[in-house]
């Protein structure tokens, strides 16, 4: 295989819908895989629709994944000349002709055409007159191109989909240069590819109807046909194709969920390609070493939530706090980072415990403050569980957990769980009805990472103030 090269080509209408950026992903893998390059064409010939705005984002959301290009990106717009100069030599080959007819005449003869089944061909039709076309256009009067199409079969090799052949007669001849110069699409990105030598097509699959016109416009132009891959579509989890009504469908809207980029990449692989065997924790390297056309899949991928949150719980989980405080110091409020600037130190060891049971970087945020912060409230549900149910024995856990707490020669882990294994022998009961209350009592939740990890970090005076308001709050339940 010679060098391949590979592009992603977003219209900077929107932000980087993660669909997008599955296809850049794609693109990227191919050519890191095959020691390829990666460009990035701006197709922003729309100029009502795309904003400078818009590119910017696409820009940071591919930084931000660490989707690197190779070269400096490519704006559409800034190919119009050689868009149309293409279409002229289409037209000096007779391959292409013009047209002077309006919308509604157009309208009037595609109507006839698909009433009488048959393909439209304008050049057929007795409106069209060659030699007074050449004229009118020597005289400048604003007109469309159409490409012709011959009636031949059109087939082609998909490296996703197989082979694929579709009648010329089944296609209208269609328009490549619009009455006010510009390219239509299927003209533009052929034009693009040619110049920008592109040997790999890796595309989302609602492109297929699009590549026969496309393959004859290369033929036209003599150009070399790229090798086409079509990636099937994401759906959401009900079954139709991902939007916005899923919920977060833009790269930006997960970045700012608290999920990390190297989650998200690893997810967005697995949508629609396979490695090969059951790994599902694979890294951008692993992931390059992996890739290769023949492991797309045709099925789509569902986009499940749940199955990018666990991914992201497993990367925050291999991130260190080096690299984590920043980002949960990013998410919170003024006076969260005050707390956190308070004791930077501890703050990193509470980050670091509770990243193991954290999914997004929000939720790391909120409860590493309640290791700063004592309980306003208590869960409810765990409230009745574990200190209404029996208020009595509840409240003579805690209180003998207080005692323990607050005499305890040595504040490590293996004290605290010596001394506390030995209360729930004393009071012949499972050792976790002597460890919920109290996880109830330090933080005002039911669920926490390992207890005695939970006291040392809180360290002796904070723990005991915390059982002595947990005391007070079930005092005044029970009353």
């Amino acid at each position: 295989m010679n060098v391949p090269r590979v592009r992603f080509a977003p219209s900077p209408t929107g932000y980087l819908h993660v669909g997008g950026a599955r296809t850049a992903l794609f693109n990227y893998l191919f050519a890191r895989h095959h020691g390829g390059v990666f460009l990035l064409r701006i197709e922003d010939t729309d100029r009502e629709r795309s904003n400078a705005e818009m590119t910017g984002q696409i820009l940071d959301a591919m930084a931000w994944l660490g989707l690197d290009v190779d070269e400096p990106p490519v704006h559409q717009a800034d190919g119009l000349e050689r868009h149309r100069a293409d279409v002229a030599k289409l037209l000096n080959s007779g391959l292409a002709y013009r047209c002077f007819a309006s919308k509604e005449e157009l309208d009037e003869l595609r109507a006839g055409a698909r009433e009488a089944v048959v393909p439209f061909r304008y050049r057929e039709s007795p409106a069209y007159d060659a030699a007074a076309a050449e004229d009118r256009a020597a005289a400048g009067e604003p007109h469309a191109v159409f490409f012709e199409v011959p009636g031949a079969e059109i087939t082609f090799e998909d490296a996703v989909h197989g082979s694929t052949t579709v009648p010329g007669a089944s296609l209208d001849d269609f328009v490549i240069l619009r009455s006010d110069g510009t390219p239509v699409y299927n003209m533009a990105v052929v034009s693009d590819d040619v110049h920008m030598g592109i040997t790999h097509v890796i595309r989302g699959d609602d492109h297929l109807s699009n590549t026969p016109k496309q393959l004859l416009i290369y033929r036209a132009l003599g150009a070399d046909i790229p090798v086409f891959a079509h990636v099937p579509m994401i759906l959401g989890p009900d079954g139709k194709r991902l939007s916005k009504r899923h919920g977060a469908a833009s790269v930006e809207a997960y970045r700012e969920e608290g999920i990390l980029a190297e989650a998200l990449v690893n997810f967005l692989a697995l949508l629609g390609w396979s490695p090969g065997d059951d790994r599902e924790v694979m890294q951008l390297p692993e992931l390059v070493e992996a890739f290769t056309l023949d492991r797309i899949l045709k099925k789509a991928g569902v986009f499940d939530p749940k199955k990018l949150e666990w991914l992201n719980g497993k990367y925050l989980d291999m991130t260190g706090p080096d690299q984590l405080v920043p980002l949960v110091l990013e998410v919170m409020d003024e006076d969260g980072r005050a707390i956190a600037a308070s004791d930077p130190d501890r703050f990193a060891a509470v980050v670091n415990l509770q990243k193991t049971r954290a999914r997004t970087i929000p939720a790391i945020a909120e409860t590493s403050l309640k290791y700063f912060v004592e309980p306003s409230s208590y869960e409810e549900k765990a409230v009745a569980k574990h200190w209404l149910r029996d208020p009595q024995s509840a409240r003579e856990i805690l209180q003998a957990e207080r005692d323990i707490l607050s005499k305890a020669t040595s504040f490590d882990s293996e004290t605290l769980e010596a001394e506390l294994r030995v209360l729930a022998e004393v009071r012949e009961v499972g050792f976790g009805k002597i460890i919920a209350p109290l996880r109830l009592a330090l933080l005002g939740v039911q669920d926490s990472p390992g207890i005695f990890d939970v006291l040392v970090l809180l360290g002796a005076d904070r723990a005991v103030t915390r059982v002595d308001a947990a005391l007070a709050e079930l005092e005044r339940l029970d009353s």
